[in-house]
C-alpha cells in the first residue's frame, strides 16, 4: 500500500543530508511524510508520521514550479509565512508569531525561525514518494490516516480543532504586536 512508504518507511532523511548539495530528495512530483523524534505537543505521538504535504499543489489554471527538492528543504529552512509546517510547529512549540515587512505576512521572526529550524534540524525526520498528481494520494491519506497536524481536509482528526485554535491564538496575538522590520528569508 501507498501509505506504508510513508508511515514505516525504509529511510528518513535528516535535515543535515535534505540541505546538503546535492542531496537525496528528487525534483519530482510527489508527496513527503513527516517523523519526529520529539514531539512538538505534549498530546501528540513521537516517533511517527504526523503530518503529510505535497509538491507542486494542485493548481487548475496554471503551472506550479515546486517539486519534492523545493518544498521539503524550504520546510527545514524557509519560514512560517510560506510553510504551515513551520508556522504549525511554532505555534505548537510556543514561539512568538510576529507579523513582519508590509504587517500582511507572519513568521517567528529571524530568531524564532532559526529557532525553530534547530529545532527541525534535531528532531524532524521527512520521507518522500514520487506521484505524478500527487494531491491524489495526499487526499486519500488524510482521509485514512491519523495526521494531527494536518488541517486542510482533516476535520475528522480529534486534533483538528484544537490546533486551529492554538494558530489562531498565535495569529491574534501576533495582530497586537507591532510589526518587526526584520524580513525573515522567504
Amino acid at each position: 500500500m501507498e501509505a506504508t512508504e510513508l508511515v514505516s518507511p525504509v529511510r528518513l532523511w535528516t535535515a543535515q543530508e535534505v540541505l546538503a548539495r546535492p542531496g537525496p530528495v528528487p525534483a519530482a512530483a510527489g508527496v513527503y511524510g513527516w517523523h519526529f523524534a520529539r514531539s512538538p505537543h505534549p498530546d501528540l505521538h513521537a516517533g511517527r508520521l504526523l503530518y503529510v504535504g505535497i509538491a507542486p499543489r494542485y493548481m487548475a489554471n496554471r503551472t506550479s514550479t515546486q517539486n519534492l527538492r523545493k518544498r521539503v528543504r524550504y520546510h527545514y529552512r524557509g519560514n512560517a509565512a510560506g510553510s504551515t509546517l513551520r508556522l504549525t510547529l511554532g505555534c505548537l512549540l510556543g514561539l512568538e508569531l510576529r507579523r513582519v515587512g508590509s504587517g500582511r505576512r507572519m513568521t517567528f521572526g529571524k530568531t524564532g525561525e532559526a529557532t525553530l529550524s534547530q529545532w527541525m534540524a534535531d528532531n524532524a525526520r521527512v520521507c518522500w514518494i514520487e506521484r505524478s498528481e500527487p494531491w491524489e494520494l495526499e487526499s486519500r491519506l488524510i482521509a485514512d490516516l491519523d495526521l494531527p497536524l494536518n488541517l486542510d481536509q482533516n476535520r475528522h482528526n480529534a486534533f483538528h480543532d484544537r490546533l486551529k485554535e492554538i494558530r489562531a491564538r498565535a495569529r491574534e496575538q501576533a495582530r497586537e504586536l507591532p510589526v518587526e522590520n526584520q524580513v525573515v528569508r522567504a
